[in-house]
């Protein structure tokens, strides 16, 4: 269990990145939705033990994380939204000098895990390919390939399908949840779609703050009954905006398609069924109404 308390961060230019963030995460998935600039990578970066916060606690286990920073990471799988590596280094050359950073001193442990890494994560065939040639997924795959070094039980993925396309999207989706039974993994992202394919349990973070949390299914159901559509031509927009509370537009055959939200229904507008994408922007909208 990963149990953050009233986390909270103050940049030097006086930015709030985190404001009083507390939050119980246990085994399994745990989604991270969020808009950019939520506070969700700083968050990150601070359970990581890469930077230190203002002010509050953080605990896995029996570790108390901001006091002995060294004991969490070596437990702690990272796959940071941007990760570097030697580009002209070989897939296998750079997990085997990865893993003996690790601490994984035995040549022949060593090459168990990296060879096991390496068929688990779908690149055995291109191991000794340059890691400079690689997609952008078998780029993730190699990254999830090093946070797995050394068994951790806790794992941090940060915008982990940003820029995939659909099938690398998918494949990548399947290794986490092929990954994601026995330890903590935290899944931050602003893509609706991942966290309601994996995670039993959720939160939005906005404004530096947790807005909302629970099960994706339970959230849903909170908006049944309040979320409705509408297809108006683009130049309605504005004055609809005026009269409704809406959500979320997207264009669809040259037209907007608009979701608002309202205990009544509009004239005429129709129910829509709900999905985890209204609950977000739903949250999203109440954030920007207090503001």
């Amino acid at each position: 269990m990963l149990e953050i308390a009233n986390l909270s961060h103050t940049y030097s230019n006086g930015t709030v990145a985190l404001d009083d963030v507390t939050l119980s995460i246990p085994r399994g998935m745990y989604g991270r939705l969020g808009p950019n600039g939520a506070g969700k990578s700083t968050l990150l970066r601070t359970v990581a033990t890469l930077q230190q916060p203002t002010s509050g606690r953080i605990r896995f286990g029996d570790i108390d994380v901001l006091a002995d920073p060294q004991q969490l990471r070596r437990t702690l799988g990272y796959l940071p939204q941007d990760f570097g590596v030697y580009p002209r280094v070989s897939a296998y050359s750079m997990l085997d000098q990865l893993a003996l950073m690790k601490g994984i001193t035995s040549g022949g442990e060593r090459k168990s895990v990296v060879d096991t890494l390496l068929h688990q994560t779908n690149l055995w065939g291109v191991r000794n390919k340059s890691i400079a040639g690689f997609s952008g997924g078998m780029r993730q795959r190699f990254g999830i390939a090093q946070a797995l070094i050394g068994n951790p039980e806790l794992i941090i993925v940060d915008e982990p399908t940003a820029g995939l396309d659909p099938e690398e999207r998918n494949r990548f989706l399947n290794l986490l949840a092929g990954i994601g039974d026995n330890v903590v993994v935290i899944l931050s992202t602003h893509i609706v779609a991942d966290v309601a394919d994996l995670c039993p349990l959720m939160a939005v973070l906005a404004n530096g703050r947790v807005q909302l949390q629970g099960k994706p299914g339970e959230l849903i159901e909170s908006t049944r009954g309040k979320v409705w559509k509408k297809a108006i031509p683009h130049s309605e927009l504005e004055q609809y905006q005026e009269r409704y509370d809406v959500i979320s537009t997207r264009l669809f055959a040259g037209q907007n398609i608009i979701h608002v939200l309202a205990d009544k229904k509009p004239a005429g507008f129709e129910p829509v069924e709900g999905g985890l994408e209204d609950v977000y922007f739903t949250t999203l909208s109440n954030v920007r109404r207090a503001a």
